[in-house]
């Protein structure tokens, strides 16, 4: 059975007369990776913030590992992680001199300082640049840094606020492969803010899609897709050995194939209907072996921007 580790209950932030949370009912289970996405202002950023028991909510309520946010607030901090986008650092610290401090804001005893700060420099990769300025760091290792300080407290659950914006495609993967460590050797509940779709997509289990403070969708990237499909032509990816102009015009001319697109040895045949069998008598006529055939996939940016039109 599932177990609950975030929990909101018609949950609401207001600001004068603003809204920028709104009756927001979300669920996140234990050792999920979870994807909170909206476009900047949707109010991803305000629900991290009670979600930590650093912002009281005006109504509703939430927990996290079982812990009220305003009830049970230093319990949630106790057993919660947050790295917020654009953390910043003691430059003229070393990696090891910036752990040691964050250790003793969280209370860890002296005795235990040393060893968690090897263990968390470990588990990021970086144990190797322990004894340099931070300020010698690019930003992807200042993102791991950022993420050591998230375990000095061995979370149950971690909130990221926008983890790889600004970093190049090598730091993007670092930091997307390391919470997928994290998430399978600890067991670590993640709640992932972003708007970068593309790793949301690689990292994330399930998505949660928020706008001006409202939830609109929550399910698996798979399921969104499917319902995504439902009510439009059907689109099948084929991935041939080869393909030629003529085999092209021949499948744009089947009675039902309204078009065909051709993109590194795969093609997309839009059908109004199921003619599956049709395509691949022709594809097998002009000598062509079909290595793969599948209904074609909705990208999470495509379900993103549907959900988002569907609310204008």
């Amino acid at each position: 059975m599932s177990e609950p580790m975030i929990e909101t209950r018609q949950l609401t932030k207001q600001y004068g007369t603003f809204k920028a949370v709104d009756k927001l009912d979300l669920c996140v289970n234990k050792g999920e990776i979870v994807g909170f996405l909206g476009q900047n202002g949707a109010g991803k950023t305000t629900t991290l913030l009670m979600l930590m028991g650093l912002s009281i909510p005006t109504s509703g309520s939430a927990t996290v590992a079982g812990y009220d946010v305003v009830k049970d607030s230093r319990n949630v901090r106790r057993v919660t992680g947050l790295l917020p986008e654009g953390a910043g650092y003691y430059e003229d610290l070393t990696a090891k001199q910036n752990l040691d401090y964050v250790c003793r804001l969280n209370d860890i005893p002296s005795l235990e300082i040393a060893p968690c700060v090897t263990r968390v420099l470990e588990s990021v990769g970086l144990s190797q640049w322990a004894d340099t300025k931070v300020e010698k760091f690019s930003r992807g290792m200042k993102q791991r840094l950022g993420i050591a300080e998230v375990l000095v407290k061995q979370p149950k659950v971690a909130f990221f606020d926008e983890p790889t914006i600004g970093l190049d495609p090598k730091g993007t993967k670092e930091v997307r492969d390391m919470l997928l460590k994290l998430n399978k050797e600890y067991g670590l509940t993640i709640l992932l803010s972003s708007h970068l779709l593309h790793d949301v997509q690689q990292t994330c289990q399930k998505v949660l899609i928020i706008r001006k403070g409202k939830l609109i969708a929550a399910d698996t990237i798979e399921n969104l897709s499917n319902k995504l499909r439902q009510g439009q032509n059907m689109i099948i990816e084929f991935e041939l050995t080869q393909v030629s102009p003529d085999l092209i015009h021949e499948l744009e001319a089947i009675n039902g194939v309204t078009s065909v697109q051709e993109e590194n040895h795969r093609l997309y045949v839009n059908m109004v209907e199921n003619m599956a069998r049709e395509v691949s008598e022709t594809i097998a006529k002009h000598k062509a072996t079909i290595l793969l055939m599948k209904p074609k996939e909705h990208s999470l940016e495509e379900v993103f921007l549907k959900y988002y039109e569907e609310e204008d």
